[in-house]
C-alpha cells in the first residue's frame, strides 16, 4: 500500500472533504485507487462516503467572470459555449439563429457595476455552499439515527452570466445588480435527490426548522404536480453568508425530488428542450411522459410503504411553510 493512500484512509476527514467539498465522483476516486494498484482502499473509500455532491458549475474564476460580463451580449460564456460541429445541421442552423438574436438584444451591465456584480456572485456561491453543507450535515444524522441515508445526491450550480441576463430580458426588466437582487432568487441552485418521498419532507422540513434559516418561497408540486406530470418540492431558503462586512441573507433554490421524478424531469426537459421532432411526434411522447409520471406515483408509493416497514424512517407529511 502506498505511504499517500494509507494517510488519506487512516484520515477520514480529508477524505471526506475530498470526495465531498471538491465533489470529485466515485469514479475519480477508482481511478486514483487502481493507478497506485490499491483496490482494497478503493472498497474501504467507497463504503464509507454518505453524500455525493456534483457541481454543474466551475467555481468562480474572477477572469473568467469578468469575461463573461463582457461577452454576454454574445450570447454564451467561455465556459457553456457548445461547440457547433457537434450538432446536426438543422439544430446548428436554429441556434446560430437563435444566438444573432439573442446577441442584438442581450444588454450588458453597466461597467461601473461589475464588481459588483462580481461580490455578489461570490456571496451566492457562498450561501450555496452554506446549504449544502447543512444538508450533508442532517443526511450523516439521519444515517446515525435511522441508519438511512435520505439524500442520495446533490447538484449545485450558479447561473451562468448569459441566463441571468436572459431571465431578466425575458421579464422586461433592467439588466443591473439591484435587479438581480430583487427578482432572481434561483441565482444559485441546489437540487437534492433523495431516495423515498418521506425523505424529501423530511430532509425539507428538518433544514426550513434551522434557526438561521429563513423559509422565502414553497411550491410543492408533489402534491400538486404540473399538467405536464412533473413533481417536485421547490424552497427557497434565505441564509447568512458572513463577510468582513457583516452577515449577507442571501437566497438560494433548493429542488428536492425523488431519484424516480429526477429521472422522470431529466427526459421530460430533454423532450421540451433538446428534442427536434415533430410536432405530432412531441405530443405523442408528452402523453406517455405524463402517464409515466402518474405510474411512478403509484409505484412511489408502494415502495415507501416497504421501506417505511424496514427501517421505521420517521414519517413527514406536511410541506415547509413559507
Amino acid at each position: 500500500m502506498s505511504l499517500i493512500m494509507q494517510a488519506i484512509v487512516d484520515d477520514f476527514s480529508a477524505l471526506r472533504i475530498t470526495f465531498s467539498r471538491y465533489a470529485l465522483s466515485e469514479k475519480a476516486g477508482r481511478r486514483a485507487c487502481i493507478f497506485s494498484g490499491d483496490y482494497q482502499i478503493y472498497n474501504k473509500i467507497t463504503s464509507r462516503i454518505r453524500t455525493v455532491i456534483l457541481d454543474r458549475h466551475n467555481r468562480l474564476n474572477l477572469a473568467e467572470l469578468y469575461a463573461s460580463l463582457q461577452g454576454a451580449g454574445d450570447g454564451e460564456s467561455p465556459a457553456t459555449a457548445a461547440p457547433e460541429a457537434q450538432k446536426s445541421p438543422a439544430t446548428a442552423d436554429k441556434k446560430s439563429a437563435q444566438k444573432s438574436s439573442i446577441k442584438s438584444e442581450t444588454p450588458h451591465l453597466p461597467p461601473d457595476q461589475m464588481d459588483e456584480f462580481v461580490n455578489m456572485m461570490q456571496v451566492y456561491e457562498g450561501a450555496m455552499y452554506e446549504i449544502s453543507t447543512k444538508l450533508e450535515i442532517l443526511d450523516g444524522e439521519f444515517q446515525v439515527r435511522f441508519s438511512h441515508n435520505p439524500v442520495h445526491h446533490m447538484e449545485r450550480r450558479l447561473k451562468s452570466v448569459h441566463s441571468i441576463f436572459e431571465k431578466l430580458r425575458r421579464r422586461n426588466l433592467s439588466i443591473s445588480t439591484r435587479s438581480i437582487r430583487d427578482n432572481l432568487f434561483d441565482v444559485a441552485g441546489i437540487r437534492v435527490i433523495c431516495n423515498y418521498r418521506d425523505d424529501v419532507y423530511a430532509v425539507a422540513q428538518y433544514l426550513s426548522k434551522q434557526t438561521d434559516i429563513q423559509v422565502l418561497q414553497v411550491k410543492d408540486y408533489i402534491k400538486n404536480p404540473k399538467p405536464n406530470g412533473y413533481r417536485s418540492l421547490h424552497v427557497i431558503y434565505a441564509v447568512p453568508v458572513f463577510l468582513s462586512s457583516g452577515a449577507h441573507y442571501t437566497p438560494v433554490e433548493v429542488q428536492f425530488r425523488t431519484i424516480a421524478m429526477d429521472y422522470w424531469a431529466s427526459l421530460e426537459h430533454a423532450l421540451r428542450y433538446k428534442a427536434d421532432l415533430p410536432d405530432a411526434k412531441l405530443a405523442e411522447h408528452s402523453k406517455t411522459l405524463l402517464e409515466c409520471a402518474q405510474n411512478l406515483q403509484a409505484i412511489e408509493a408502494q415502495m415507501q410503504g416497504i421501506h417505511r416497514d424496514i427501517n421505521g424512517a420517521p414519517r413527514v407529511e406536511d410541506a415547509p411553510e413559507s
